[in-house]
This record gives C-alpha cells, sequence and structure tokens, in this order.
C-alpha cells in the first residue's frame, strides 16, 4: 500500500509541477507579448501615428523609442516578480 502511496503522491506531484510551469509560461508569454508591442510596434511600427501626439514637447513616437521602452520593460520587471511570487504562494513552492 506505501508504495502506491508513494507512486500516487508521485504523480500527484508531477501533475501539480507541470501546472505550475504551465502558468509560469503563460505569465512569460504575456510580458513577452507586451515587450514586442512596446519596443518594435511603439518603436518603429506606430512611430509615424505616435509622433502625431506631443509629450511634454516631444513626439511621443520619439519619446518611445528614447525613454518610454525603458520605463515600461522596468515596470514588467517589477509586475513579473510581483507575479511570480503570488504564483509561488499559490503552488507553495515560495521562499
Amino acid at each position: 500500500m506505501s508504495a502506491e502511496n508513494a507512486v500516487s503522491s508521485k504523480g500527484g506531484a508531477e501533475t501539480r509541477a507541470q501546472e505550475y510551469w504551465k502558468a509560469n509560461i503563460k505569465i512569460i508569454m504575456s510580458f513577452l507579448v507586451v515587450w514586442f508591442v512596446v519596443s518594435y510596434g511603439c518603436g518603429i511600427l506606430f512611430i509615424d501615428a505616435l509622433n502625431a501626439i506631443p509629450f511634454f514637447g516631444f513626439k511621443l513616437g520619439f519619446w518611445f523609442a528614447q525613454q518610454g521602452s525603458i520605463f515600461v520593460f522596468v515596470g514588467l520587471i517589477v509586475a513579473y516578480a510581483i507575479r511570480m511570487n503570488k504564483l509561488d504562494e499559490e503552488f507553495d513552492v515560495h521562499e
């Protein structure tokens, strides 16, 4: 019986680990999409449309390409750390 329980609990742990990594990959992919849209979209693709909007005396497209993307990236790092701490607590793998 104890061998069956060990196998059963191991299978449950593996399933839980797979759920954790699936959630982790989902978070990473969502932050990568934001990163791509801000860096490539706002800095290159949508720059003409954004340049029509003034922002503190600069064109918004120029500002995003030079400064805004850096602020967004730092914000993504902070948001990722907060979200992963919540996920770790949810799956009881926090420090």
